[in-house]
C-alpha cells in the first residue's frame, strides 16, 4: 500500500480503519468535538516532532563523546522511535519484564544509541549518565544491544543484535512465541497475551539470507502480530545500495506474503497511522513497512551517504544540533516539555497495565492449574536435575543409536517441562526429536498456535534465530535439530544465543561422526563438535550410551547458564550395562566420570566420549591398571570443583590416551597421546569408514602399546 502524506493525515479523521476516505465534512463547519480532537493531534504530534529532535541530539553528543558509533540510523529514524514509544508501543518502563508488553528489536543493532535514546526518554531505568557513557566499559549502553545477561542489565533490549540479519529473524520467533502463549494460556473469558512485535531492519539486514528464511516462515504461519520496519535509506556501508542490489523489496515481501506499505518514514502523521492500521490488520499477514528515510538526517555534511554510517560526523555535531533547532552548547539537551509529555505517556500506558493486571488476576483465580504452569514458564522454573534424572525410569535399552535414545527421553522431558517445545529443519524422520501428542505448530493444516512440534523447513539459519527469539521472549524452553554437519548453517545463531546466555535454547544434532557412512564427507563431520566447544558459554555434549543421554538432555533443560548442544549419533552403540544406570547419569551430569575402574595400581588412563566409549571399555579389559572415563561434555567437567577433576583424572598417572571419532586438538589438553580423525572422512559403509580411519578397538589397543 502506497499513500501520499495527506491521504494519509485525512485518514487520521476517518473511521477506525485508517485507509478508508475521510468523512464528508458537515455543512456548517468543522463540529466542536472534530475541533478539539484536532486540536489534541496537532499537540501530540508537535511533542512527538520535539522529542524526535531531541532524540538526535543525544545520540550525537552520546557518539561524539565515545568517537565511536553509528550516527545514521539513531537521525535518520528519529521519528519511526517517537511514534513507537511516544504513541504506538504499549509498555511500562516500571515494569520492563512485563508478560503482554508489546517488544522492540532494533534488528540494525549497529544503531544502538537510537533504542538507548529512547528506552531514556521513554522513563526506563536508564539514568542520563549511562546514556552519556556510550561504549564505554560497564556501562549500560554498549556498542551492540544486549539482551539482559551477566556482564549488561539494560531494561527494554529485547534482543541481542548486531549480527545483521539476526534481530528481525530474532522477531520472528517472538512473535511466533507469542502466538503460543495466547493458544496456551488465553481462554474464552480472558485474554492475557494480545501483544505486538516491532523490528527495525536496514538494508544489511534484508540482504542476508537468514532475513529471507524467517520472512518466508512468518507469512507461512501467518504471523499478523509482527510489524517490521525498513529503514529504506538508500544507503550501504561501503556504497549507496543501488551499487549492490536492484530488488523491488516491496515486491519480494508481498510475494513472501506480508502485508506491506509504503510511506515517508520522516513524515510523523504517516508513520503514526501506517502502524496504528499495521496493528489493527488481523488478517494472518505479517506487516512491512517501508520507511523511505534520509541517513544522518539533519546533518547536511554527511546525510544521505555512507559517510553517515559511522562516526565521520562527529566534528560537525554542534553545527548540526544548532540547526535542528537544539540550544547551543548544550549536551544531551532535553526539554521539560518532552520530559512531560513522556510522563503522560508514561500514564496512559500505566492505565492499560493496571487494566491488565485486573484481567490477570481474574485469570489466574479461575485458571489455577494454568496458572501455576505459566508462573513456571516465567521464571523458568523446573526440578533440579538431580531430581530429574531420578524421576525418568531406567532405559533398558540394547544396543541403539543415541539419537534412538534421545527420541525415548524427549517424551518424558516434555511431560516434566510443560513449557517445553521443540523444531526441526525438515529432518524430523531422521533427527527423531517430535514429542508424541504435542501438536503441530502453525497456521493451516493439522497445525494450531498450540502445536509443541515446530516445522521450520530447509531453514537452518533461520530456525537458530527463531528459536533465540522464542528464548527471548521469556515463556518456553526450545530445541531444535539438523544433521550435525548443517550446523555451520545456524552457527552464527549459536554463537549469539551463547553470548546472551540463553539456557532455554538447545540443540539436537544427529548423525555425529564419520559413522554417518555412505552419505560421504559432506555429511560426515570431523571438525564440527570441536568447533562448537570453542564456542564459550555452550555446553556441547556428546552421550555414550542411553543413560548418558537422558543426562545430556536434563542438563539442556536444567542448565542456567547459556544453550546446550547434543550431540546424538545415527549408528547403534553398546550400553554400559556393567556400570549402575543412575551412577552413568550421575557421572554424565559431571560432564566427566570414571566409566571403568582399574583393578590393579594405575598406570593408564583412556578417555573417550559418544560411540568410542565401547573402544575403550573393550580394551581395557585386558588391561589391568587402565581406568576409562567418559567425557561427554568437556565444559561442564571444566566447571567441576578441582577436587573432583582430581579424582577422575590423577595427576599421578600421566599416561593419558584419549579417543574421539572427530579432530583431535582439544583433547591435548587431557592426554598426551589422541586417536582421532584428522582428515575428511569418505563414503562407504560406515563401519568401513570407521575401520579405515581407525575407530576400532584395535587400534586402539595397538596405539596404547606402542605408548611408553
Amino acid at each position: 500500500m502506497k499513500f501520499s502524506t495527506l491521504a494519509v493525515i485525512a485518514a487520521c479523521f476517518g473511521s477506525s480503519n485508517a485507509f478508508t476516505a475521510a468523512p464528508a465534512k458537515a455543512a456548517f463547519g468543522v463540529p466542536t468535538a472534530l475541533k478539539m480532537s484536532t486540536a489534541v493531534e496537532t499537540d501530540k504530534m508537535a511533542a512527538l516532532a520535539t522529542a524526535a529532535k531531541e532524540a538526535r541530539g543525544l545520540a550525537m553528543d552520546s557518539i561524539a563523546a565515545a568517537h565511536s558509533g553509528h550516527m545514521g540510523l539513531p537521525l535518520g529514524c528519529a521519528e519511526i522511535g517517537s511514534v513507537l514509544y511516544g504513541s504506538q508501543m504499549m509498555y511500562n518502563a516500571e515494569d520492563p519484564t512485563w508478560i503482554n508488553r508489546d517488544r522492540f528489536v532494533l534488528s540494525a543493532g549497529h544503531g544502538s544509541m537510537f533504542v538507548y535514546s529512547w528506552l531514556h526518554l521513554a522513563g526506563y531505568d536508564l539514568p542520563l549518565e549511562e546514556v552519556k557513557n556510550f561504549r564505554q566499559h560497564h556501562s549500560m549502553t554498549p556498542g551492540h544491544p544486549e539482551f539482559p545477561n551477566s556482564e549488561h542489565n539494560t531494561p527494554g533490549i529485547e534482543s541481542t543484535t548486531g549480527p545483521l540479519g539476526q534481530g528481525i529473524s530474532n522477531a520472528v520467533g517472538l512473535a511466533a512465541s507469542e502466538k503460543m502463549a495466547a493458544a496456551v494460556y488465553n481462554t474464552e473469558d480472558h485474554q492475557i497475551f494480545d501483544h505486538h512485535i516491532f523490528a527495525l531492519a536496514g538494508d544489511g539486514c534484508l540482504q542476508e539470507g537468514i532475513s529471507s528464511e524467517a520472512a518466508c516462515f512468518a507469512a507461512h504461519e501467518q504471523l499478523d502480530n509482527l510489524i517490521v520496519m525498513y529503514d529504506a535509506n538508500e544507503v550501504t556501508l561501503d556504497k549507496m545500495a543501488e551499487y549492490t542490489q536492484s530488488e523491488d523489496v516491496i515486491a519480494r515481501y508481498n510475494a513472501y506474503g506480508w502485508e506491506t506499505y509504503d510511506i515517508d518514514g520522516h513524515d510523523l502523521a504517516a508513520v503514526e497511522e501506517t502502524i496504528a492500521a499495521a496493528k489493527a490488520s488481523n488478517n494472518g499477514k505479517p506487516k512491512f513497512i517501508k520507511c523511505n528515510t534520509i541517513i544522518g538526517k539533519g546533518m547536511e555534511e554527511t546525510e544521505g551517504t555512507n559517510a553517515a554510517h559511522g562516526e565521520a560526523g562527529v566534528p560537525y555535531v554542534e553545527k548540526a544540533k544548532a540547526n535542528i533547532g537544539l540550544p547551543e552548547g548544550e549536551k544531551w539537551f532535553v526539554s521539560e516539555e518532552t520530559r512531560d509529555f513522556f510522563s503522560g505517556v508514561k500514564e496512559s500506558n500505566k492505565k492499560e497495565y493496571d487494566a491488565w493486571q485486573e484481567t490477570f488476576a481474574a485469570w489466574k483465580e479461575a485458571n489455577p492449574e494454568l496458572a501455576s504452569q505459566l508462573d513456571d514458564a516465567i521464571n523458568d522454573k523446573t526440578m533440579s536435575a538431580e531430581e530429574m534424572i531420578a524421576a525418568i525410569p531406567a532405559t533398558e535399552a540394547g544396543a541403539e543409536a543415541t539419537r534412538v535414545s534421545g527420541n525415548k527421553i524427549i517424551q518424558d522431558i516434555a511431560k516434566l517441562v510443560p513449557h517445553y517445545v521443540s523444531g526441526s529443519a525438515d529432518l524430523h524422520g531422521s533427527t527423531r526429536n517430535y514429542i508424541n501428542d504435542g501438536g503441530n505448530f502453525g497456521a493451516g493444516f493439522d497445525k494450531s498456535y498450540s502445536g509443541k512440534n515446530l516445522y521450520f523447513g530447509i531453514r537452518e539459519h533461520a530456525m537458530g534465530a527463531i528459536m533465540n527469539g522464542f528464548a527471548y521472549h521469556g515463556l518456553f524452553k526450545i530445541s531444535g535439530s539438523t544433521f550435525l554437519v548443517f550446523v555451520d548453517y545456524l552457527r552464527a545463531t549459536c554463537r549469539v544465543a551463547a553470548l546472551a546466555e540463553l539456557n532455554r535454547v538447545s540443540y539436537i544434532l544427529t548423525h555425529d561422526s564419520i559413522g554417518v557412512g555412505e552419505d560421504g564427507p559432506t555429511h560426515q563431520p570431523v571438525e564440527t563438535v570441536s568447533g562448537l566447544r570453542v564456542i564459550p558459554n555452550l555446553d556441547v555434549y556428546r552421550p555414550a550410551d542411553a543413560e548418558e543421554t537422558v543426562a545430556a538432555m536434563v542438563h539442556s533443560v536444567t542448565h542456567k547458564g547459556g544453550p546446550t548442544a547434543l550431540i546424538f549419533s545415527r549408528q547403534n552403540i553398546e550400553q554400559n550395562d556393567a556400570m549402575d544406570f543412575m551412577a552413568r547419569r550421575e557421572g554424565a551430569l559431571k560432564g566427566g566420570y570414571v566409566a571403568k575402574e582399574e583393578t590393579e595400581d594405575l598406570d593408564l588412563i583412556i578417555l573417550a566420549t559418544g560411540s568410542e566409549v565401547p573402544h575403550a571399555l573393550n580394551v581395557a579389559k585386558e588391561l589391568p591398571g587402565a581406568r576409562v572415563v567418559s567425557m561427554p561434555c568437556m565444559e561442564v567437567f571444566e566447571r567441576q570443583s578441582d577436587e573432583y577433576k582430581e579424582s577422575v583424572l590423577p595427576s599421578s598417572c600421566t599416561k593419558r590416551i584419549a579417543m574421539e571419532a572427530g579432530v583431535s586438538g582439544l583433547w591435548y589438553k587431557y592426554a598426551s597421546k589422541v586417536v582421532g580423525v584428522d582428515r575428511f572422512g569418505f563414503s562407504a559403509p560406515g563401519d568401513i569408514v570407521m575401520k579405515e580411519l581407525g575407530m576400532t578397538a584395535e587400534n586402539l589397543a595397538k596405539e596404547v602399546a606402542s605408548m611408553s
